[in-house]
């Protein structure tokens, strides 16, 4: 049995992917002939994908599904994916690389890594580059003479907010803005009331598509709030995979969010 979790150093020749922006960033780094399973939820991209036998969700993956396939390496998440399915993998004697990044550079770091074990370096590095200059631009002096007080969060009933600690929050910070939850100790992702969010007073807020699906009824619940956000037109649905998704989309959330995040028109 492996215990080793950390990136392999030789290129795998059947990967299993439970990390649905890892299982994009393999076919965007030159890896996606590679992957023979995947789960329910990585639909990223979507002709790579569609035929790929499914493995279950994130959270409940099948092992004997995921064993039957004959994978050299298994990509899972510390956070997305549960010990059960990680420790049984590893019990059944399959190599698993357990990734966890919480921060830009680490997210990148992840890619670098990838993109490392693909047998077209040239592609890889091109895409791997675009993270890093991503990042370079992030790391320009900023000009602006406050930092926007962001609301993201990631459910409702009850309202679930990003807190610190997190991929999220960090990409937020490194974007211009200031996440109103971070130093909110009780858990990664506090629970939190309108009640909060008013107090908290946000000057925008992001509502993402995923993992819970806010619309227009959220969005205009969230303006009838007396908050700046509300005052000021900055509640903005936005892609879900822009605050989620590490990899190989660090440099278009980057892109992204950086114009949500600045000072206001």
């Amino acid at each position: 049995m492996s215990n080793d979790r950390r990136a392999p150093q030789t290129t795998p020749e059947r990967i299993v992917s439970l990390v649905p922006s890892l299982t994009e960033t393999c076919f965007d780094v030159g890896l996606g002939e590679r992957v023979v399973g995947v789960t329910d939820w990585c639909v990223h991209p979507a002709d790579g994908v569609a035929a790929l036998p499914k493995v279950g969700g994130t959270k409940d993956a099948d092992v004997a599904a995921i064993e039957a396939l004959k994978p050299d390496l298994v990509i899972a998440n510390h956070e997305e994916n549960t010990r059960r399915v990680v420790e049984e993998l590893e019990q059944r004697g399959l190599r698993v690389w357990l990734t966890y990044p919480r921060t830009l550079e680490e997210g990148t770091r992840v890619l670098h890594e990838l993109a490392a074990l693909s047998p077209d370096r040239d592609l890889a590095r091109a895409v791997a580059f675009a993270a890093e200059r991503a990042l370079g631009f992030l790391d320009e002096p900023d000009t602006t003479s406050s930092r926007p007080r962001v609301f993201c969060p990631i459910w409702r009933d009850p309202w679930m907010a990003v807190g610190g600690d997190t991929y999220a929050s960090d990409l937020i910070e490194r974007c211009g803005g200031e996440n109103v939850f971070a130093d909110r100790g009780d858990r990664r992702y506090p629970i939190v009331t309108l009640e909060d969010v008013v107090a908290a007073a946000p000057d925008v807020v992001l509502l993402p598509d995923e993992p819970y699906s806010f619309g227009a009824v959220d969005a205009s619940e969230i303006r009838e709030l007396e908050i700046p956000a509300a005052e000021s037109a900055r509640v903005h649905l936005i892609d879900g995979t822009w605050v989620s998704w590490y990899g190989s989309r660090i440099a278009k959330a980057v892109g992204a969010l950086r114009p949500l995040l600045g000072p206001p028109r």
